[in-house]
């Protein structure tokens, strides 16, 4: 077992930069035809005192190596052997293993990138277009549960399933307010802002956040009190790649009913989906906040011999609640769906991450534990906002572009509820009251190649761009949690602060130039930086 290294401790910590300093010019000076490899190595070898770090460090001739890099990959346009990787990957183990990392890549100069999960769509954790080394925080996934406080340590590495069923060992009446895909990883999760099926009534995941520990630039472990007020508030919906490595969060968990409702309806344009869909932008997002309707709209063959194509309407829902008050409640609200009893399924909120993360009735909750390694999709996203109900008129234009593209679909999120009570700057994450409802735009494919991917991806382009009329405008708002750097990119050494603008001021609003002012004063030499991290100021 290894033992815990001294330089875990903040006062140590602080130590480190000289240290590493005085070792890579030692180093340096002894061989300067060491490789980045080697020098880096050195580095950790020197700072962590273990005999054997072959464990947690893999150069791109380690046969260990491909495997690692592709297990938590999940966006397969990025899986080819043309796409840049990283020179090294470090699998740290302990929390000063990642103290270690960042001080060592930074002393050779070298870009560093985090990657928790692995969801992030544009693939920047594990990514670069220079040389970098891939910090993968898989091992780092203690989750910690204390129902007495009602609060939860959860490492960064961790997936959103393994906090789902960790809370649901230790009570039935609690959760938590975040993604309803079990296989995403904590550390971009929560950092970006962290939204589920509980929006309506609990907000995001970072509005329970109440600390955090995070390596910063110096190698130093800090949390909510020796960080900062203002680093805290960047890390809750800010993303945590800009500022540091983020290593855990402590979260507030949430009460929830012995019992929940779901139900999923389905209605073709034959069936008055449009009807539907006007009527859903009436209600979802002003109803009970208890009550969270995604609708999920996508091209599919008519049933009518299948000769034609024709737009599918399903509206998806959790319930915090009985069946009864559900089915009372849209009957009033919602009489077009035509909501019985029959539709609807009573579950624990724990059953009902299994029915959301689509597992059969009756799937033991361990299944959420599954990491799904290897599961790579091709696949494209991006992602609006809608502050005013889109009209008969503009649905039925819309339903015609959908189904001449063909395979893009788009899912409606409802707001509304506690997302309307909380500031627009009480985190990083901009985008609350005022907003009906949030877009993603979603394609999928099989086929790998550049055809393939040019024509999907040409196709959902062409869907977000006729979108322009219905959506929000100066500035267009995205979602950072569904990066797409189609919106704008970092060119300059990712340090320009005009590009950083472009895309900085759609994903944060006027939160961007607050998350600026931070970035610079954590980080001044921009070394946590990616093709879309907050840009030093001017």
């Amino acid at each position: 077992m290894e033992k815990p290294n001294p330089l875990a401790t903040i006062s140590m910590a602080s130590m480190l930069p000289f240290v590493i300093v005085l070792l890579l010019s030692h180093t340096s000076c002894a061989s300067p035809t060491d490789s980045v490899y080697g020098a880096f190595v050195d580095c950790l070898r020197n700072n962590i005192h273990s005999p054997n770090i072959s464990n947690i460090v893999f150069a791109q001739t380690n046969a260990s190596y491909t495997s690692i890099l592709r297990a938590y990959i999940r966006n397969a346009r990025l899986n080819t052997t043309s796409a840049p990787k990283p020179l090294i990957i470090v699998t740290p183990l302990q929390e000063y293993h990642v103290q270690t990392a960042v001080i060592c890549a930074k002393g050779i100069d070298i870009q560093l990138k985090i990657r928790s999960g692995g969801h992030d769509f544009e693939g920047l954790s594990y990514i670069s277009d220079e040389p970098f080394i891939m910090l993968d925080m898989f091992n780092l996934r203690n989750i910690t549960v204390d129902v007495q406080k009602g609060v939860a340590v959860v490492q960064a590495g961790a997936t959103l399933g393994e906090v789902y069923y960790r809370i649901w060992e230790e009570s039935d009446v609690h959760g938590f307010p975040a993604g309803v895909c079990p296989t995403v990883g904590v550390g971009g999760h929560f950092s970006g802002g962290g939204y589920g099926n509980m929006m309506r009534k609990y907000g995001l995941s970072i509005d329970h956040i109440i600390d955090a520990q995070i390596v910063d630039v110096k190698g130093r472990i800090l949390n909510k009190e020796t960080m900062g007020e203002d680093l805290f508030w960047a890390i809750r919906g800010g993303g945590g790649a800009s500022f540091g490595v983020i290593l855990s969060y402590t979260i507030k968990l949430v009460p929830v009913p012995e019992v929940v409702t779901v139900f999923r309806v389905e209605k073709t344009l034959d069936q008055n989906a449009t009807d539907l869909v006007v009527q859903w932008q009436q209600v979802a997002p002003h109803t009970d906040e208890r009550l969270f309707m995604r609708l999920q709209l996508r091209p599919v063959n008519s049933n009518v011999g299948g000769r034609h194509k024709t737009i599918r309407a399903e509206v998806v829902t959790l319930f915090l609640g009985g069946a009864d008050d559900l089915v009372s409640l849209l009957d009033k609200e919602f009489s077009i769906l035509g909501l019985n009893k029959e539709n609807c399924i009573e579950m624990s909120w724990i059953e009902s991450a299994l029915w959301w993360a689509s597992f059969r009735n009756g799937t033991h909750p361990n299944a959420l534990l599954n990491r799904k390694l290897n599961s790579a999709k091709f696949l494209k996203r991006k992602s609006d906002y809608v502050k005013t109900p889109i009209s008969r008129d503009g649905l039925e234009w819309i339903w015609r572009r959908m189904i001449e593209l063909g395979e893009t679909s788009i899912v409606f999120n409802p707001y509304g509820g506690r997302m309307n009570e909380i500031s627009t700057n009480a985190t990083a994450f901009p985008h609350r009251a005022g907003n009906l409802f949030k877009i993603e735009y979603s394609v999928n494919w099989d086929e790998p190649g550049y055809a393939a991917d040019k024509n999907f991806t040409t196709q959902i382009r062409r869907l977000h761009s006729y979108m322009t009329p219905f959506v929000s405008k100066n500035p267009r708002r995205a979602f950072l949690n569904y990066r797409d750097l189609d919106i704008g990119i970092n060119h300059h050494d990712n340090n320009s602060y005009h590009e950083g603008e472009v895309y900085g001021i759609k994903y944060f609003h006027n939160n961007f130039y607050t998350l600026v002012k931070i970035k610079t004063e954590v980080d001044p030499e921009n070394y946590f930086r990616n093709e879309q991290s907050i840009p030093l100021k001017l």
